[in-house]
């Protein structure tokens, strides 16, 4: 985004034609990559002569108006767009207003210009971007792979260049998923920290930014943050907690069933967190696992949203959430409930000790794209589909911040996620360490060849 910034500000290019090399490479690229739904028409373009009028008139202080001018995003198929449809991954058609939800509004108000709507799982209930609409997205690092998700279609798009920044969302991991095994930055605010209107019933979902470094992130972020009237969480903002560069106290966790490659590359990160003199201690994991009531809430929150005369358009997988939601009993999702009460109040007194958690964003490496998981997880009846990233959905259960940005490839050139985890509020001392870490670590190499030479 910088370096846009300052060619725009320098006169090397123009507004214009950056978006315009922008919609030629998605249309070039992206029927194999399947990242977007829809992209943006000649509204776009205006937007981008508007832009360019901007800059001649005030040059480098138009920035200062509008912090995300010239800057192009993609936004999730699961958020509102004035102009684009919104089709939630399903075959469901209708219902849906066509408006710009308040996040989107914020970026275009910043003077970011909307490329295209992203592709996602049929309402983000996978963590796989799959759904009936079209073929599955893949990943630009090795297309016989998945780009994970549900937010896949986003950090598929910023791997490969197409645009510099996506709008997600991110219920149990969607989109530090694929952050992580697309190689980019992923970033879950605190929850409601950024509003998410219409809301979603299992308050277990997050919106937020991914971009391609933290400082991008960063400057997203503060665009999309702040109380909006028409997300109630929103207007109960949690204090920030006071940003120390060093020493913090780190708790760095390993999850049960992370393989030796992860292992491998994560373990770079602990001298390069040493040497910033941070405080690290190995722990274990220092909670029960709350998938089962993590499968409880969503089931019931996907059941309440789905009519029973449209179930022959659901994708399977989901169809199976959504009948084990329906099986459920009042008592059942408040003993769910009682399990996420029970888990913020643990991590609450886990964080009195650390100032963050790390770990591997994703103890596994990308499975085949067209999967909703690994081999063992693969069976929608056993309702395991998220059961395999057991790093990221407890995070939401206690709406802590938490991002994740790439650590390294593995030996077959993958990459893989590193996640910060802070205390809630502790937003901006999750982004200020994840900025000084990525500074050291240094950026990936490009995603090596063209996806179309890798299509299998």
């Amino acid at each position: 985004m910088r370096e846009t910034k300052d060619l725009l500000a320098r006169g090397e290019t123009s507004v214009l034609d950056h978006v315009g090399s922008v919609l030629e490479a998605v249309r070039e690229r992206d029927g194999e990559l399947g990242a977007f739904v829809s992209v943006a028409g000649p509204g776009v373009l205006r937007e981008a002569r508007q832009a360019d009028a901007r800059i001649r008139e005030l040059g480098a202080l138009a920035w200062r108006r509008w912090p995300l001018l010239g800057v192009t995003v993609s936004v999730k198929d699961l958020v509102q767009t004035r102009d684009l449809p919104t089709t939630r991954g399903s075959l469901v058609a209708g219902g849906r207003r066509r408006l710009d939800a308040p996040a989107v509004q914020r970026l275009r108000a910043a003077g970011a210009l909307v490329v295209g709507k992203t592709a996602t799982s049929e309402h983000g209930w996978s963590a796989s971007t799959v759904s009936r609409l079209g073929a599955p997205t893949r990943n630009p690092w090795d297309p016989a792979l998945s780009a994970g998700g549900s937010s896949g279609g986003g950090a598929a798009a910023l791997a490969a260049g197409l645009g510099a920044g996506a709008l997600g969302t991110d219920g149990a991991g969607s989109i530090r998923i694929p952050a992580a095994w697309c190689g980019v930055v992923g970033y879950k605010p605190s929850f409601a920290r950024v509003p998410y209107v219409p809301g979603c019933a299992d308050r277990l979902s997050h919106l937020g930014p991914l971009a391609r470094s933290v400082p991008d992130v960063i400057e997203l972020a503060g665009v999309l943050t702040g109380a909006h009237r028409e997300d109630p969480d929103s207007l109960l903002q949690v204090r920030q907690a006071r940003v120390r560069e060093a020493p913090l106290r780190i708790g760095w966790i390993e999850f049960p069933g992370t393989s030796a490659e992860v292992r491998r590359v994560t373990e770079q990160v602990w001298p390069v967190l040493e040497g910033q003199g941070h405080r690290l201690t190995r722990i274990e994991v220092p909670f029960e696992d709350p998938y089962p009531a993590l499968v409880d809430i969503l089931a019931a929150a996907e059941a309440a949203g789905t009519p029973v005369d449209q179930e022959h358009l659901c994708d399977p997988g989901r169809l199976a959430v959504v009948r084990h939601g329906r099986a459920l009993s009042a008592a059942a999702v408040m003993r769910a409930e009682e399990v996420r009460l029970a888990l913020r109040a643990r991590l609450g007194a886990v964080m009195e000790r650390f100032d963050l958690l790390a770990m591997a964003t994703v103890p596994v490496e990308p499975f085949g794209a067209g999967e909703i998981g690994p081999r063992w997880a693969a069976d929608p009846e056993d309702l395991l589909w998220l059961a395999w990233s057991p790093a990221t959905y407890p995070f939401n259960m206690t709406g802590q911040p938490a991002l994740s940005l790439p650590a390294g490839l593995t030996r077959a050139g993958l990459p893989v996620g590193f996640q910060l985890v802070g205390p809630v509020g502790g937003d901006d001392l999750v982004l200020a360490a994840a900025r000084r870490l990525e500074a050291e670590l240094g950026p990936l190499p490009a995603v090596p060849v063209r996806v179309s030479e890798r299509m299998v």
